[in-house]
């Protein structure tokens, strides 16, 4: 298993939000100190703008530079665009890890799937999972699937893939949540809604529906938003999954035999270290 990550992403933050350096540093301590799983360890390049610029707008990636807050959750810090590049590169080098057989993880802040092509939001600056769909798109994969089993909608990578020939999306979300969006299917993005405080096996019987279609769709290559938020004791949002659900998803989705690249999204718990090493768990078959 190949952990990509790197120490400057976490020297950004503002004090009391919740997206904090601990979402990377919290599970990095926890997979150095374990012994159950062989891990290598890789840092990203940025990505090339021109990667970028398949998946936004020229005047967004302008915007990521200029020092104003985004909205009144996104707020702007020194060098986001790098940190942000950064990411996206994460999530590419996943694909690559994914296509040559290797499982991998991207381990990187900010996250991306609430990014629409033109504006930055909830957290997120850049697509990074979108962006890697496309760039996998160029370089010849013919059917690609997002999973996406963040608790929030990833209403960005939807925007940026909806209508895309050769990619499906596949999220499942609580609705009503941020940001609003996902309550129904359409061409190649299909949104599964769990109500707030839904049984944690009613929501793992919508999982297991979710699976169902991706498996149908019959990909190639299988990239995963993979956001840890819909945990029972995450402080943003009202679900009941365990650490258990966690190990499923990984499971699950390593038994597809197809490559499998996974890059975090949310995830905002104490406990998030024990649900990132449950998933990577599961992604290697135990």
């Amino acid at each position: 298993m190949t952990i990509i990550t790197d120490e400057h992403c976490t020297t950004y933050h503002s004090i009391g939000h919740p997206e904090r350096p601990f979402r990377v540093n919290g599970p990095v301590k926890k997979l150095k100190a374990q012994t159950e799983l062989k891990l290598e360890w890789l840092k990203p390049e940025p990505s090339p703008k021109s990667k970028v610029l398949r998946a936004h707008t020229t005047n967004h990636f302008q915007r990521l530079s200029e020092p104003h807050d985004f909205d009144s959750d996104t707020a702007y810090h020194e060098g986001i665009r790098d940190h942000a590049l950064r990411s996206v590169g994460g999530a590419l080098m996943a694909v690559e890890l994914a296509k040559a057989g290797k499982p991998n993880f991207s381990l990187l802040r900010p996250p991306g799937h609430h990014a629409t092509k033109e504006r930055a939001m909830g957290f997120c600056y850049l697509g990074s999972v979108a962006i890697a769909a496309l760039e996998a798109k160029a370089i010849g994969s013919r059917k690609i699937a997002v999973f996406d089993f963040d608790v929030h909608h990833g209403n960005g990578t939807e925007d940026i893939l909806a209508k895309h020939e050769g990619v499906a999306f596949f999220s499942i979300h609580q609705h009503p949540s941020y940001p609003g969006t996902g309550t129904k299917s359409f061409d190649n993005c299909q949104n599964y809604t769990a109500r707030p405080s839904l049984p944690r096996e009613d929501y793992r019987k919508l999982a297991e529906r979710a699976v169902a279609d991706l498996k149908s769709y019959g990909p190639d290559l299988v990239i995963v938003s993979a956001g840890f938020d819909a945990y029972a004791g995450d402080p943003l949002c009202n679900q009941k999954l365990s650490a258990e659900d966690f190990r499923w998803f990984g499971k699950t989705l390593g038994g597809l035999d197809v490559p499998v690249a996974s890059a975090m999204e949310g995830g905002y718990s104490d406990d998030l270290p024990d649900l990132v090493f449950a998933y990577l768990e599961g992604l290697l078959g135990k």
